[in-house]
């Protein structure tokens, strides 16, 4: 009960954000129709699949998490900075209520924000003759749920860490990582060795990947199933480590 409450304040905090409809579920749809219209000038002698609007919907899915990461640490270090959660380490809430009341609200807009990109993505790509699996995209919006959480998690880490003002500087290099190294901007498989391996080594890579198979319908389970396994392994430790840094800043400001 404790838990649900904090989290009831939590997504009334996080709607009362103006800011938070623009860089969460606008954004990601603005980014979605300007790369089509790219996507439509490229001649298809260049072979970028990259832009298509299957490839496209799901890496920009992923790039909407990132956001959702930002919101989340300026959320969490803005209310460490306040008299607020100071007032709350007096009652009898445990750090791991603290975090869920904080992911569940957050865990709520970011499947709101990916089915409205999938959404607006099935609206562009019968303006564009061809139309996305209404199927594939509820089960790749299934599958993108480890992700988010993953991405809330290090929301959550950086804003335990760090105050409203140092957290989007990290954020903002974790947000740069993604885009790069997760191929939402260009094609991993294609690179070469040693850059596709340092994709590899991050989940960001993993997690663009899993969207799109289920997007495309290319089911190659053991490709999936390795791809998720990964972003659930990171999700975890993320969770762990922000538990506990959460605990040990929690303790510190108490003294």
């Amino acid at each position: 009960m404790r838990t649900l409450n904090f989290a009831n304040r939590n997504l009334k905090e996080l709607l009362r954000d103006p800011l938070s409809y623009i860089f969460c579920l606008g954004f990601p749809i603005i980014m979605l129709i300007i790369m089509s219209v790219i996507n439509k000038s490229i001649p298809p002698q260049a072979n970028m699949t990259i832009f298509n609007i299957d490839n496209l919907s799901a890496g920009i899915s992923v790039f909407g998490m990132t956001f959702i990461m930002l919101f989340t640490a300026l959320h969490i270090s803005k209310d460490r900075s306040s008299a607020f959660l100071i007032r709350l380490y007096v009652s009898p809430m445990k750090p791991s209520e603290f975090i869920m009341g904080y992911t569940l609200p957050i865990i709520l807009i970011a499947v709101m924000q990916c089915f409205i990109t999938y959404i607006s993505a099935f609206i562009i790509s019968i303006i564009l003759g061809s139309s996305l699996s209404i199927p594939n995209m509820l089960i790749s919006c299934i599958l993108l749920i480890p992700s988010e959480i993953m991405f809330i998690g290090f929301g959550i880490l950086f804003g335990s860490i760090f105050n409203d003002k140092s957290a989007p500087a990290l954020c903002s290099i974790v947000i740069t990582l993604s885009c790069l190294l997760g191929g939402i901007w260009l094609d991993v498989d294609n690179l070469s060795t040693g850059m596709k391996n340092l994709c590899q080594a991050f989940p960001f890579y993993y997690a663009v990947k899993t969207g799109r198979m289920a997007l495309s319908g290319n089911y190659n389970y053991d490709d999936m199933l390795k791809s998720m396994i990964i972003v659930f392994i990171y999700m975890i430790a993320i969770y762990i480590i922000s538990i506990v840094t959460f605990n040990l800043k929690m303790q510190k400001d108490q003294k």
